[in-house]
């Protein structure tokens, strides 16, 4: 006699497809917020980053300069060209301005409402500068009021 084979359909059960559903919901649920967590991680490390390279450049500058940080009306061309050893003529390299460069640009903020920013001002304060600088100390924070702060509450204008 002679006999059919049967067929099977194979595929995945509604049950089964909502179950893969509900497990990717999640997983996504778990990954998305870290991943935005991270992030805003990044911004805050790279704040930090760049606050240790401009107070190294300014400490580098009054190593070289006697003891004598750069006048705010001199910032940033102090940090970014050549000067003498007073530091007080600032300019191309000559045979009197033989220190610096002590950087190649002034980085910008990476965080707040002065993101971007790369001015420098003398109080905290105002939308136009990304820094405070303070002359008589060597001091540089960043220009954002109190309340901008990172995931842990501390205020970026006190790092």
């Amino acid at each position: 006699m002679f006999s059919v084979p049967r067929t099977t359909n194979r595929a995945f059960s509604l049950i089964e497809l909502v179950i893969v559903v509900v497990i990717l919901g999640i997983i996504g649920a778990i990954a998305i917020p870290r991943m935005s967590r991270g992030a805003k991680g990044a911004s805050d490390s790279a704040l930090v980053s760049d606050l240790n390279v401009l107070r190294s450049a300014v400490d580098l500058f009054a190593a070289e300069h006697g003891g004598t940080y750069p006048a705010f009306a001199d910032m940033p061309n102090a940090l970014l060209q050549y000067s003498d050893v007073i530091g007080t003529d600032i300019g191309a390299k000559s045979t009197t301005r033989i220190y610096g460069p002590y950087l190649r640009a002034v980085p910008p903020l990476s965080v707040g409402t002065n993101k971007g920013k790369t001015a420098f001002v003398a109080t905290q304060g105002g939308s136009i500068a990304g820094w405070v600088y303070d002359d008589t100390t060597g001091t540089i924070t960043a220009n954002l009021p109190a309340g901008e702060a990172d995931e842990a509450g501390v205020d970026y204008n006190t790092y």
